[in-house]
């Protein structure tokens, strides 16, 4: 049976519940590396708020409300940058979904990309600064060019997944140029990337999840 706009976005903000409390101390002791360690913890409390502690009252009138009340209830849950960047991409891509309650794959793409620019900004940054977006823009990248070619999404999500892991590596050795580990200047290098691991072991896990529903 095939699943609404709404079942598919309750999905995958679950997905992303599931890994962001499951890894809350592996993503943690990446951050405090050369950060303040405090990623896995922030991201988990806000999945927690809303996977678990707010879920069943959550706005499901629409796909697009469900995913702004998803924004406002990671927001009011978790402080600092991560709570903002995480709670903007969801609010972003929630308004960007607009009242409609049959998403195309158009919108799923417009949404995503409102939810990239959303991070850009209220984390003044952009690929090469060694953030998640390193990870979260090719990946997007990439499912894009693979659906718009015709393929399914379960290919899509697993050439995004594998070039969102790839990435990781790749910018390992940067100096990273935002949040508390751009302060550590050179010993930054050959350091994981806490949010870009996280994207990447979202999309694999999403990549189980789709292939499992079909």
């Amino acid at each position: 049976m095939a699943q609404s706009s709404l079942e598919i976005a309750e999905l995958i903000v679950k997905t992303m519940g599931e890994v962001a409390i499951s890894n809350r101390t592996y993503f943690s002791e990446l951050d405090g590396v050369v950060g303040d360690g405090d990623f896995g913890n922030s991201i988990a409390t806000g999945f927690e708020a809303v996977t678990v502690t707010k879920w069943d009252s959550l706005n499901r009138s629409s796909p697009g409300n469900f995913l702004k009340d998803v924004a406002q209830t990671f927001m009011s849950s978790v402080g600092g940058v991560s709570g903002s960047i995480w709670g903007t991409a969801f609010l972003r891509a929630g308004v960007k979904a607009g009242d409609n309650q049959a998403l195309t794959t158009d919108d799923v793409l417009q949404m995503l990309w409102a939810a990239v620019e959303g991070m850009k900004k209220r984390g003044k940054s952009d690929l090469g600064d060694k953030t998640l977006l390193d990870a979260f823009i090719p990946a997007l990248e990439e499912f894009e060019r693979v659906v718009k070619n015709g393929d399914t999404t379960l290919a899509a999500l697993q050439r995004a997944a594998l070039v969102a892991r790839q990435k990781t590596e790749e910018i390992k050795p940067w100096v990273a140029k935002r949040g508390r580990a751009s302060y550590t200047g050179e010993r930054s290098c050959d350091t994981y990337d806490a949010g870009s691991i996280a994207m990447a072991m979202i999309a694999e896990k999403l990549v189980e999840v789709w292939a499992a529903r079909l």
